[in-house]
């Protein structure tokens, strides 16, 4: 009887890259949850994308799990309804049109026709940036964000009559390209559970 002799080598290297690969998140979903602080948000928005423009109301829910957003139009109908849970995104426009999508950005870009970069947003309404943002990053003399870029898009945050010692409810400046959001925070609170 002969004996075969297997080298460990190769069982060494596939069960290395095996308990490598456990230890790494989908970057693909951690990137679309966003800010794991729970929160509840109403505000104005207005963007502009090429030659034509929105100008309505936000109210957003978000936790890690899921997101729910309601554009409403300037007469206080709702323009557009979002939701992100772990099936993906969909989004509801006010003629009842529905798309579906993996990523916020495309869904928003196909449905809206702009992008709206959700998951990152939900660190910017906190004044926060993820924490794999570090090019472009500026903080005023209180450390809070004045400015940061992330995928092509540039954060402003303003926030008018706030001295030293206090953080005031942001106003979020972003463009990419043709594209600018202006977000006026009204109200931000952590979330019912």
């Amino acid at each position: 009887m002969q004996r075969v002799r297997v080298s460990s080598l190769p069982l060494l290297v596939v069960a290395l890259l095996a308990a490598g690969c456990a230890q790494l998140p989908f970057m693909g979903a951690s990137r679309e949850q966003g800010n794991a602080e729970a929160f509840e948000t109403m505000g104005r928005v207005y963007v502009r994308f090429g030659p034509r423009a929105f100008s309505g109301s936000l109210r957003w829910r978000h936790d890690p799990q899921a997101d729910e957003v309601w554009l409403g139009g300037p007469l206080g109908q709702t323009a557009a309804f979002i939701v992100r849970d772990s099936t993906g995104a969909s989004l509801t426009t006010a003629d009842q049109q529905t798309y579906r999508a993996m990523s916020m950005e495309a869904l928003t870009r196909e449905g809206l026709g702009w992008s709206l970069p959700l998951a990152d947003l939900s660190y910017y309404v906190m004044g926060e940036v993820p924490a794999d943002v570090t090019a472009g990053v500026e903080r005023d003399s209180a450390g809070r964000l004045i400015r940061a870029e992330r995928d092509g898009w540039t954060v402003r945050w303003s926030r008018p009559g706030a001295n030293a010692t206090e953080t005031p409810l942001p106003r979020l400046n972003l463009t990419k390209g043709d594209v600018e959001i202006r977000l006026v925070v009204d109200q931000l609170e952590p979330a019912q559970r």
